[in-house]
């Protein structure tokens, strides 16, 4: 795990098609995470996100 992995633990994944994903933005806590996530679910409803440590 790389030194800004471990300072930022929390990614924001956007889901893609054909299993594929993309780390939209990584946060230091959790709470900052899930608001970021409602924010986006706003924007794009029809998008799929998932937090993960």
């Amino acid at each position: 795990m790389s030194y800004s992995q471990r300072l930022y633990p929390w990614a924001l994944i956007r889901l893609l098609p054909k299993m594929q994903r993309m780390v939209v933005r990584r946060f230091r806590n959790r709470s900052d995470a899930e608001g970021h996530l409602q924010a986006l679910k706003r924007l794009m409803p029809d998008a799929d996100f998932i937090i993960y440590l």
